[in-house]
């Protein structure tokens, strides 16, 4: 399966059998390279991804900033430190988790809930950190 339809099939997917889904996802690497997204998905900076990424080294480190993808700002909350960060904007929010090689990123508004997106972005991150990527 190639990386793209990982994320068409996996992260952009009705979700329980509804025509709901993520407003964008993406896999990217830990070095900040696209490995496949959605057309969706916003630019976003080298500056982002290395906060990110830092935030995943020492835990809490956005909390103070917010985390930004494509220049949107994210209220960080609930995660699981070094493995998932959270953020919430409005109704609407993003879910980023951390496997060995890559980040699995989804991004919603308010027809899906958190949990729905932490679900789908979580799961198919622990199915590539089980496959050791």
């Amino acid at each position: 399966m190639s990386w793209q339809q990982y994320v068409d099939e996996h992260l952009m997917c009705d979700i329980d059998g509804q025509p709901i889904h993520l407003t964008a996802a993406a896999i990217i690497g830990h070095d900040g390279n696209v490995w496949a997204q959605s057309s969706t998905f916003p630019p976003f900076t080298p500056e982002e991804i290395s906060a990110i990424m830092n935030d995943f080294a020492e835990p809490g480190s956005l909390a103070p900033t917010g985390l930004f993808l494509g220049g949107v700002k994210y209220m960080v909350i609930q995660g699981e430190p070094g493995a998932v960060i959270r953020g919430k904007k409005g109704a609407g929010g993003a879910t980023v988790k951390k496997t060995n090689q890559a980040l699995i990123i989804g991004i919603y508004d308010e027809a899906v809930t958190p949990g729905q997106c932490n679900m789908i972005v979580e799961r198919l991150g622990d199915y590539l950190i089980d496959q050791g990527v």
